[in-house]
């Protein structure tokens, strides 16, 4: 880490090979499409490096890569993603379904399906779920209402409810 800091290129290639698949599979389900992913990944990883000497800590490295992939793919989403503003008819189905039953399906087909999912959906579906924002803070975040967060997340818990059935349906 120490030569990672005085930009050895050596030290920050073994950091990005350590680290980049993790982070890459944040963007991906961030932004839902390969090309984003790899560039807010090149840009989360240049904007660590550069401010590597600000880390006090080098095991808290993992972390605060994270906190700058998630703020980077938060920053794209402000610039590239259109809300959809809050129906008041999902306000009564949201209380009547079964709570985070993607967890009893296979992970990877979860994954499969969060990258396909309409762009503000996907944005506060991972923040809540994957990331664990509040409603509030991802329209702080975001700069929507909080409404809006909810009526996001509750439109990418259905449709991924109905796309994994699907699937389950159709492969087993």
């Amino acid at each position: 880490m120490r030569k990672a800091c005085t930009g050895d290129a050596a030290s920050q290639a073994w950091l990005y090979r350590q680290y980049s698949k993790a982070m890459y599979n944040i963007c991906i389900r961030m932004t839902g499409n390969q090309n984003d992913a790899e560039d807010l990944l090149q840009e989360a990883f240049m904007i660590a490096f550069k401010n590597l000497k600000q880390l006090k800590d080098p095991v808290q490295f993992g972390g605060w890569l994270k906190r700058i992939v998630v703020n980077e793919c938060i920053r794209f989403c402000k610039k590239n993603v259109y809300w959809s503003e809050w129906d008041e008819q999902w306000e009564q189905t949201m209380s009547n379904e079964e709570p985070e039953w993607w967890k009893t399906v296979d992970l990877n087909m979860v994954h499969h399906e969060i990258k396909s999912l309409p762009d503000g959906c996907r944005q506060v579906f991972n923040l809540y779920v994957l990331e664990d924002y509040s409603h509030r803070e991802i329209a702080t975040h975001l700069g929507i209402s909080e409404s809006t967060s909810k009526s996001q997340y509750h439109r990418a818990r259905q449709l991924l409810k109905e796309r994994i059935t699907k699937q389950m349906q159709l492969h087993g």
